[in-house]
């Protein structure tokens, strides 16, 4: 999701559409993978998580080397939904095999230490993106992605079992509505998955807009977006890492209501100081760091919460708020596209009406996130 991130004020140009246009190759990656999730799941309850991880894999590989060699923007965005359709089994199946093998309080431990493993790669994509960008050209991005595909498929191959508890009956359309349904009418349910898909859609406002806000409003090229990037990625890996460390001995309540606090103070922050000040770096990325952080604590707490509302769903739970998270992503992405003129200001404005309605969602979690 994230190579391509600081190309995309270059994409446009290179292959002759608008800035708006070009966030497409943003926008329809989050929306692949918020509608790969919603399949995973019952997939995965029924069929196994091992098969679907392969497939997905698999199904990342083509799209890679798709986008690579895609002639004009169609073939690169048809591309680039079939990678996040592929991607997006890691995302769905990693915290469904956690939970098939964790009770719930340390499952919530285990999911914080596979966040902070997941934000070794954004932290380091961007800056690889732009490096690569700048010897090769954004296409060269795609192909790195795909060969880092092949030794991942391999380990999957030889050394992931298979953790389903208990095949689930293939419920068929009516059947995935039905149970979609049967967590959405739980209260604590669609509190924890609005809690997940706010906070997260803070992280979704700054990736789309932050790109144009540096390269285009303060004049930086790509390369210093990604160095600074990569302070907003060690603060959300030391959250992560704080969530795994301490979930267990002050518990999940505790961790998500501390983690949704600095998630909205330091959206809120960013937002006042882009209004008030010029322009500048450390203005725009420190209080991303403290919402970054925040984020790394809340997430595992909020989705350990939500998947364990019913176990026996865990899979379709996780499908179904990895897909708020995905869905609201890619709204974000958009209002940020249309509002963000390099400024800042539409970016951080967004950013900061998600942290505060993830606080807001957090009043209506009750025992849900106890």
């Amino acid at each position: 999701m994230q190579v391509l991130i600081p190309a995309l004020p270059v994409i446009g140009p290179d292959l002759g559409v608008s800035s708006a246009a070009a966030q497409l190759v943003l926008t329809l990656y989050v929306l692949g993978v918020a509608a790969g999730q919603l399949l995973y799941g019952p997939l995965a309850d029924r069929f196994g998580r091992r098969p679907l991880m392969l497939g997905g894999l698999v199904l990342f590989l083509v799209g890679s080397l798709a986008a690579a060699v895609a002639p004009g923007l169609g073939l690169l965005l048809l591309a680039r939904i079939a990678q996040a359709l592929g991607g997006c089994a890691g995302m769905v199946l990693s915290r469904a095999i956690i939970r098939d093998c964790w009770a719930r309080e340390e499952a919530a431990s285990r999911i914080g230490y596979l966040v902070m493993g997941m934000s070794v790669m954004p932290m380091l994509a961007p800056l690889a993106g732009a490096l690569i960008e700048e010897a090769f050209g954004w296409r060269a991005a795609m192909l790195a992605v795909a060969l880092l595909i092949l030794p991942l498929l391999l380990l999957v191959w030889r050394r992931l079992p298979e953790t389903l508890p208990a095949a689930q009956p293939l419920p068929g359309l009516r059947g995935m509505a039905g149970a979609w349904m049967a967590l959405l009418r739980l209260p604590a349910f669609r509190a924890l998955a609005a809690i997940s898909a706010a906070s997260s859609g803070v992280f979704f406002a700054f990736m789309a807009g932050a790109p144009f806000a540096v390269v285009q409003g303060m004049g930086h090229s790509p390369r210093v977006y990604a160095l600074w990037f990569v302070a907003v990625s060690v603060a959300f890996l030391a959250g992560s890492f704080a969530a795994g460390r301490f979930t267990p001995r002050f518990g999940m309540r505790r961790m998500l209501r501390l983690g949704l606090w600095a998630t909205a103070a330091g959206a809120v922050l960013q937002a006042l100081l882009v209004l008030l000040f010029p322009p500048s770096l450390w203005l725009f990325f420190l209080p991303m760091a403290l919402t970054a952080l925040g984020n790394g604590v809340a997430q595992p707490s909020a989705v350990a919460a939500a998947v364990s509302v019913r176990p026996q769903l865990a899979g379709t739970a996780s499908g179904l708020v990895g897909a708020g998270q995905m869905a609201f992503g890619a709204l974000m992405t958009l209002l940020v596209g249309i509002t963000e003129g390099g400024a800042g200001i539409g970016t951080s404005l967004a950013m900061a009406g998600c942290g505060i309605g993830a606080l807001l969602a957090l009043r209506g979690a009750g025992r849900g996130a106890a």
